[in-house]
């Protein structure tokens, strides 16, 4: 039996457009000798669409659109995701489904089970929950059909407290030859080798060859790495599909031969390069962009944004943007200009020394008598953010933000300074793996400069100000900040294990009150368990100390 995985990107609410695709992608697998051709979850209007549902008539224009790709169909069934209209009178209007589309019908409909409520996922607000996995009968061979999270529901899964129900146990207890999942899975650092372990227990559980075909592309914050694969029915891969790219593949489930792409699996910082780059060019493409701009410091962070971006457009379509003050240092200057001469894109120079001048004349006259501090240094902040937002204005350029993790989480950042802009594309990277992607981005050629490699993290707000200053060396605060903000430790947890208890406290006071800045920031790009965005909902007025 030969299966044929439509691994396609397609983009939220683009009916038409996905329509295309999926069409596309099915004739040219059964071209090349898929007896079933399976597409994502949600294929037809692209995950996820969360409150697109409530309008009017989104949801009918989904169905309409299956109806048109069942017509298309012959006789090469094609499973496709798509929203489905709930008839009843009572629960949620609308199941998450997918459609065996066989000779121009619909044959059946197959409903989720099981609804993610955690990190990302809301879906408990928009669909109704099957009470038990569909099958079909095909070729004499019984398949389960089932959707997504329907086989996460090992008891051990750290992200959730557990499901009633286990969908893979029904369809094992019935007794099938062969279990079909598709999703849209979101990427993070390690979900891969999750995930396989999870198809691969359901094909144990089962009996049978188990058959995955996920989602690719960016939407938003969420990136989805594809990887679609098969196993046999003693869990071993088959086949899969490339990393963090369409492909159409065509997998023979006899087990004739083993196509396993060289890049399936890989390193971690191979994975979120590549996660990053297919973020970013999907968000500026998505969202109607063509060019993008960076504000160039001279820094770790606006080199690694800025090279990721010329990967992502090309260097013709990303200008980068130096902005000096009175206090930047002549070899930051240098390196932003040595940097875009080795990416090749263009560049400008543009002080900003008058527009702080004019600001501080302005506002003088209340400032009589107080001492300069941090309002000055955040002047600059947003005397760069003025002249990159005209520019991004002026020229329908999307300003990319560059800060980090670690800066975001304990408020190192200007709020409507550097935190200005469309797409914050390292948001969820912290500092030290920001230095492991540029040594990365460095493995042909020196693309970043190694003085900007090896001179100390700083704003550059004030003169000879470094990051360490304020903040403790970024090793330490990284290893604090993802036991507290992704894995929940509490300040005592933290203090038992060693750290300074004064450091400890500190980082947790600023985490807890910079909240309000982040709520305000730009969208940014998730790779790991647990991003700032809408994964993470913490209260901006809240009193709980840990």
């Amino acid at each position: 039996m030969r299966i044929g995985f439509g691994q396609i990107n397609t983009t939220v609410g683009d009916l038409s457009g996905n329509r295309e695709k999926i069409l596309d992608a099915y004739h040219s697998l059964a071209a090349q000798g898929a007896d079933l051709v399976v597409f994502p979850e949600m294929a037809i209007c692209g995950y996820p669409p969360r409150d697109l549902l409530f309008k009017r008539r989104f949801v009918p224009d989904v169905e309409e659109t299956l109806t048109e790709i069942a017509a298309a169909t012959g006789g090469v069934p094609a499973l496709v995701g798509y929203v489905e209209t709930n008839p009843a009178a009572n629960g949620r209007s609308f199941f998450n489904s997918v459609a065996w589309c066989e000779n121009g019908e619909i044959r059946i409909s197959a409903r989720k089970c099981l609804l993610p409520t955690y990190d990302v996922f809301d879906e408990d607000r928009y669909f109704q929950p099957a009470t038990a996995p569909a099958t079909w009968r095909w070729r004499g061979l019984e398949v389960g059909l089932t959707v997504c999270e329907d086989i996460w529901s090992r008891p051990e899964a750290a992200f959730h407290h557990g499901y009633e129900f286990d969908p893979v146990g029904a369809l094992a207890a019935r007794g099938i030859d062969l279990l079909i999942n598709v999703s849209a899975s979101p990427w993070h650092c390690a979900k891969s080798r999750i995930r396989e372990s999870f198809i691969a227990d359901a094909a144990r559980k089962c009996g049978c060859p188990a058959v995955y075909c996920n989602a690719v592309g960016g939407n938003d914050e969420l990136i989805f790495d594809g990887r679609s694969l098969a196993v046999d029915r003693d869990g071993d891969l088959l086949a899969a599909c490339a990393a963090f790219r369409e492909d159409l593949s065509v997998v023979d489930l006899d087990g004739t031969g083993r196509t396993i792409p060289a890049g399936y699996r890989r390193e971690e910082i191979e994975d979120i390069h590549d996660a990053l780059v297919l973020g970013l060019r999907d968000y500026v493409v998505k969202s109607g962009f063509e060019k993008a701009i960076v504000g160039l410091s001279g820094g770790i962070d606006s080199a690694v944004t800025a090279a990721l971006a010329v990967e992502a457009l090309g260097p013709g379509n990303v200008t980068g943007v130096a902005l000096p003050s009175s206090v930047s240092s002549a070899h930051s200057r240098d390196d932003a200009r040595t940097l875009a001469r080795n990416l090749g894109m263009p560049f400008h120079e543009l002080p900003i020394a008058d527009v702080v001048a004019a600001a501080e004349k302005t506002l003088a006259p209340l400032f009589e008598g107080l001492a300069r501090d941090v309002t000055e240094e955040n002047i600059q902040a947003r005397s760069r953010a003025l002249l990159l937002m005209a520019l991004s204005n002026k020229f329908g350029a999307l300003l990319l933000t560059t800060g980090n993790k670690s800066e975001l989480a304990v408020g190192y950042c200007t709020l409507y300074g550097d935190m200005s802009g469309g797409l914050a594309v390292i948001s969820d990277l912290p500092k030290m793996k920001v230095y492991s992607l540029a040594q990365y981005l460095n493995r042909g050629r020196e693309v970043i400069p190694a003085s900007t490699m090896d001179k100390p993290p700083s704003a550059e707000l004030s003169p000879d100000q470094k990051d360490e200053d304020t903040l403790p060396p970024y090793p330490v605060l990284d290893a604090i900040l993802e036991k507290y903000v992704e894995e929940g430790w509490s300040s005592r947890d933290l203090i038992r294990q060693g750290y300074d208890e004064k450091v400890v406290r500190d980082i947790i006071r600023r985490v807890d009150l910079n909240e309000y800045k982040r709520k305000q920031a730009a969208p940014g790009l998730k790779i790991t368990p647990l991003a700032f965005g809408v994964g993470r909902r913490i209260p901006i007025v809240q009193k709980y100390v840990n």
